[in-house]
């Protein structure tokens, strides 16, 4: 009786670690949502290394103020 008792515990605890690991989440907005999804997604080697290369050929923003006085 008692082994049957801590098998079913057993089980109890794995079915209730996989239903957290499943639950849904609920986002406030879609910028949470990428932002989280970012985080899990892993980038291919080949593409980040185009996606730096790329970024290397762009001048970097103007300051502020060299817009206000159009300097």
């Amino acid at each position: 009786m008692k082994q049957q008792t801590k098998l079913t515990q057993k089980q109890e605890h794995q079915a209730e670690h996989k239903t957290q690991s499943n639950t849904a989440r609920e986002f406030a907005n879609s910028e949470e949502l990428l932002r989280f999804d970012a985080l899990q997604t892993t980038v291919p080697p080949e593409i980040a290394r185009r996606l730096q290369k790329s970024l290397a050929h762009i001048p970097p923003p103007r300051p502020w103020w060299k817009n206000l006085f159009r300097g």
